[in-house]
């Protein structure tokens, strides 16, 4: 895997390439610097070797340091808010204290009915390496990474996207991010509690992922529905998880004003 530091938009995982953005290029924090370090562990873990592409060498040089006294990173604490991202034109970055996992209607129907979390290869009963051939891989993901399941972080709109490109079965335009977003089932957590889970992983790419499956009434925090789907999905939701689902109704211009009318949402949440 190679890993190329740099000016980007976003932090990414792309046919192979770990673009890393940083929040202040090319000044690198200690956090970001675990983040690579993460990466690379996890890599390792898994096979993979990886090389690191920068145009600034002090840079280079920092991560060559860092290899070389992991130590010194292990226990560095996560900012409130990350700016690697410059996308989100409400909080400017990422709020840490929730991680979200986004599924469709018919997948979240299934999730409520087995009461848990399961990643692609449990969920759908494929090897690995199958999902790997599949045109929805369109980044080229190895088959490991199916074997987990995956979070963002609470205010970050990627699983609405991503079930948006699953719908559609292509990229989706500005026009369906806007007038014709239909918005995911969001399950929320919190992140110093689920990070706990013996399943956890950090791969330095997202904010963690949990390897198989997860019971949600042991750790949910919110289960965010649209009000459009309520009675589609109702009748699925058992007695035990209904005081953790808040229906929320889609009054909202685009994918970014949904992400935040939902993320204000659960932080009001006693």
């Amino acid at each position: 895997m190679l890993i190329k530091i740099g000016d980007f938009e976003c932090t990414e995982v792309w046919d192979g390439v770990f673009y890393k953005a940083l929040s202040n290029y090319p000044n690198i924090t200690k956090w970001e610097i675990k983040n690579i370090l993460d990466f690379i562990e996890y890599e390792k873990t898994h096979g993979r070797a990886c090389s690191i592409e920068c145009e600034d060498k002090g840079i280079i040089d920092c991560i060559e340091n860092a290899i070389q006294n992991p130590k010194e990173y292990k226990n560095v604490s996560r900012p409130n808010l990350i700016t690697e991202c410059t996308a989100c034109p409400y909080r400017k970055g990422c709020e840490t204290k929730f991680v979200c996992h986004t599924t469709s209607v018919e997948n979240a129907i299934k999730i409520f009915k087995s009461g848990k979390l399961l990643s692609a290869v449990r969920a759908r009963g494929i090897p690995a390496a199958q999902l790997t051939t599949e045109s929805r891989n369109a980044a080229h993901d190895p088959a490991d990474f199916f074997e987990y399941i995956m979070f963002a972080w609470g205010n970050c709109q990627a699983g609405d996207r991503l079930v948006m490109e699953r719908k559609l079965n292509r990229f989706p335009n500005e026009d369906d991010l806007s007038a014709g977003f239909t918005p995911g089932i969001r399950f929320y957590f919190k992140y110093d509690e689920i990070i706990k889970h013996p399943n956890a992983v950090m791969d330095g790419f997202l904010p963690l992922k949990i390897k198989d499956e997860l019971n949600l009434s042991e750790w949910v925090y919110a289960i965010i529905i649209p009000t459009a789907h309520k009675s589609e999905l109702e009748s699925a939701i058992s007695s035990n998880m209904k005081h953790k689902v808040i229906y929320v109704e889609n009054d909202c211009k685009d994918i970014w004003d949904w992400s935040e009318k939902v993320y204000s949402i659960i932080e009001k949440i006693n």
